[in-house]
């Protein structure tokens, strides 16, 4: 068998404040960006990995979300507890001061895991949790 990720989803609640972080903040390139107003699909990838993307999605757009699971959505969302990601980069040091120079929110500076991983964190315009390890 021959797999690949392709495209992760990532839900977003002010589709410009998100497209500024990823393409901005993260320098991520726009591949695609359908749809008006807060029902925008927008899906960005990293410059010259093509075949790599994350989607940016309405988070209940899905029809046969109920009402229940759009409330429990939107509070797990404001929490910053529904959706995250992990990224990685040679240059964590370099990364962290880029991103957090863009006013991204941090939730952790760089730091030596017990589990040895070095890492940072940050919440995209939609509270999803962004983590950034440093490829050693």
């Amino acid at each position: 068998m021959n797999i690949t990720i392709h495209t992760a989803a990532l839900p977003h609640v002010d589709p410009e404040a998100s497209l500024a972080f990823y393409r901005d903040a993260l320098g991520f390139e726009v591949r695609s960006d359908v749809g008006q107003g807060t029902m925008r699909w927008i899906t960005v990838g990293p410059v010259g990995q093509p075949g790599t993307s994350i989607l940016l999605a309405p988070p209940a757009a899905d029809p046969g979300i109920t009402e229940d699971e759009r409330r429990t959505i939107t509070e797990m969302m404001a929490k910053g507890t529904y959706g995250w990601i992990l990224l990685a980069t040679p240059d964590l040091d370099d990364t962290f001061a880029k991103v957090r120079a863009a006013d991204a929110e941090v939730v952790q500076e760089p730091t030596e895991q017990p589990y040895g991983v070095r890492d940072c964190a940050f919440r995209d315009p939609a509270g999803n949790l962004i983590r950034i390890q440093e490829l050693r």
